[in-house]
């Protein structure tokens, strides 16, 4: 399948368009390249929390991993589009990798800290291949920085179905299927997980990881949290 997502970073233009399995369609301002000052205030509240050396997962355009760079840390930069690997490269992500978060085992190292920011906990993709991916990083780290979007701050009543179709299918309410579009360009699907507090606090039983602290905003589904 092509990559949509790495040509889109590569054009360095927008939208963002994202199709999910339903039909619906959304095409959003990208925010691959944004500047800290215009990350979301929770992210710049998490970077405190980000320590030693990180591994970014979904590394994308590079904006975490170059402003954790900016700050002195040792960043491993990884993603499974090779267009985003070449933009983060360009752009000055020293240590950038085409690697899937599902085969990040420890040939890569230890880390201090795993960042996962702009809702990139997603890409546990369901609460299955969370757990099981939770297991096998508690050896490769010591904390889990990781965005997500509580999936009941809507009242759309696109997603609100969607969520009742979830329910019916015995899935949860936030797992989606998502594909990214650009131009001629359709990705391949993807499994993308969205919960609240409590239900990723639900998926962490079991797994030795439990959220130390929830860094949210009020009014705004978006949230960070602190895995340890």
């Amino acid at each position: 399948m092509a990559d949509a997502f790495g040509q889109m970073l590569l054009d360095g233009t927008g939208p963002e368009i994202i199709e999910r399995d339903d039909g619906f369609l959304d095409a959003g301002k990208m925010a691959y390249f944004a500047p800290v000052a215009l990350w979301p205030a929770v992210e710049r509240r998490a970077l405190r929390w980000v320590r030693g050396r990180v591994l970014d997962v979904g590394v994308g355009a590079g904006r975490a991993a170059l402003e954790l760079q900016r700050r002195g840390r040792s960043v491993v930069g990884i993603d499974v589009s090779s267009g985003a690997v070449e933009v983060a490269r360009g752009r000055g992500v020293r240590d950038v990798r085409l690697l899937a978060f599902e085969e990040v085992d420890d040939s890569v190292g230890r880390f201090d800290t795993i960042v996962m920011f702009g809702n990139n906990f997603g890409l546990f993709g369901s609460p299955s291949k969370a757990r099981r991916l939770l297991r096998r990083l508690r050896p490769l780290a010591d904390r889990i920085v990781a965005g997500s979007n509580d999936p009941y701050a809507t009242e759309d009543p696109a997603h609100l179905a969607y969520q009742e179709h979830n329910r019916k299918r015995g899935r949860m309410p936030g797992q989606l299927r998502l594909r990214v579009r650009c131009r001629d360009l359709i990705g391949p699907w993807f499994g993308y997980l969205i919960v609240s507090p409590d239900e990723m606090a639900s998926i962490l039983e079991d797994t030795q990881w439990r959220i130390r602290r929830v860094i949210q905003e009020s009014g705004s589904g978006y949230y960070v949290a602190i895995l340890e």
